[in-house]
């Protein structure tokens, strides 16, 4: 059975009302949480054939630099992977945290006593018969979540500073699931998040629009079309150059550009001729 495979069983949770199950989380396991980001836990359990009230998922707040606001995401915790890895049939069992040596650190004011890194492994049953081991390796200080507030502080938070290295584990541990299971998808978990910025990625870079130029004022029009002119018919610039030049710090007016334009048309003159050859061309006209 695959990792992700949607367990066909009756769920009790999900079989109630949904605004009974709505009432009931908000009050049980997600208290003063939005009844938004509530229905977005029941939709995902759904989706998932989840039981909500083991509280597969968590609502985390996290910190929307776009929006400029905080902002409820649904993220797995690292117990709905263990979950997943087991209903595979392949899950062979994961080891004990093995933690780097401590730190001692003041971060943003605060001073704390950190492992430098956890690693874990996670065992998974192959087809052949053998047990492969995936390991992982998470540094503290590339996982700890920041109090943040207005102050912006740096300092952990009151989980990454009650459990340093319980929280650490959860985020090696999922690391290493991961790895062992990469049918569980590529999702941070919510013990990995917390505290943290959402990151769009580089696809969802918002640039921003162009900036409107003002138009090109009729005067320095007037001033400069004559010596553009001259440029034009000595063969020192194109009208497409000048246009192209103004049209970096303006915007010209159609009938500004067609200006331009007729302005660079040179009218050739016809050579002069002498008499004889303008009486030859006269009389080949009246034979024609």
């Amino acid at each position: 059975m695959n990792a992700l495979t949607k367990q066909e069983v009756q769920l009790p949770a999900l079989a109630i009302n949904e605004q009974e199950l709505l009432t009931v989380l908000e009050n049980s396991l997600y208290p003063g949480a939005q009844k938004e980001s509530i229905k977005l836990v029941i939709g995902y359990c759904k989706a998932a054939g989840l039981d909500p009230m083991q509280k597969p998922v968590h609502i985390v707040p996290i910190w929307d630099s776009k929006s400029g606001r905080m902002r409820d995401v649904v993220m797995p915790g690292v117990g709905l992977y263990r979950t997943q890895a087991s209903r595979s049939g392949q899950y062979a069992g994961v080891s004990e945290p093995e933690y780097g040596p401590d730190v001692t650190k003041t971060l943003g004011g605060q001073e704390i006593t950190f492992p430098a890194w956890c690693r874990v492994t996670v065992k998974r049953l192959l087809s052949n018969g053998q047990t492969a081991e995936f390991s992982a390796s998470e540094r503290w200080e590339e996982n700890y979540a920041v109090k943040g507030g207005q102050a912006k502080s740096v300092a952990p938070n009151a989980m990454w500073t009650r459990r340093p290295y319980a929280q650490l584990a959860k985020c090696a541990e999922a690391q290493a699931l991961r790895k062992a299971f990469p049918e569980l998808g590529s999702a941070p978990t919510a013990d990995e998040m917390e505290g943290k910025e959402i990151d769009m990625g580089a696809a969802e870079v918002i640039r921003d629009e162009p900036k409107e130029l003002p138009p090109y004022p009729a005067e320095q029009m007037a001033k400069n079309l004559p010596v553009w002119t001259e440029m034009m018919h000595t063969g020192k610039k194109t009208a497409v150059q000048i246009i192209a030049m103004v049209s970096s710090k303006y915007t010209l007016s159609p009938s500004q550009v067609a200006a331009i334009r007729d302005a660079g048309v040179v009218v050739e003159q016809a050579p002069e001729v002498g008499p004889f050859v303008a009486e030859m061309e006269s009389a080949e006209r009246e034979v024609a």
